[in-house]
C-alpha cells in the first residue's frame, strides 16, 4: 500500500514548518493584534474599455478597552 505524504508534513520534518497546527482564530488574532492593511483594485472592462473600477485600501486592527 502507498501512502503519499502532504506537503505541509514534509515541511514540518526538514524544521521549515510547525509541527503543530495553527487555527483561524489564532492566526487572525495574532495579526490583527498589530494590525493588517488591505489593498486591492477591481476592474471590469469589456472591449478594452473600463466600465467599471473598485479600489479599496484599508486598515484593520483590533480595538482594546484598557
Amino acid at each position: 500500500m502507498s501512502f503519499e505524504q502532504s506537503r505541509g508534513d514534509l515541511l514540518a520534518r526538514e524544521g521549515r514548518l510547525p509541527s503543530e497546527r495553527v487555527a483561524l482564530v489564532d492566526l487572525l488574532d495574532r495579526l490583527l493584534a498589530g494590525g493588517v492593511v488591505v489593498s486591492g483594485d477591481l476592474v471590469l472592462s469589456i472591449a478594452d474599455i473600463d466600465l467599471v473600477r473598485i479600489s479599496i485600501h484599508a486598515l484593520i486592527t483590533s480595538i482594546r478597552d484598557d
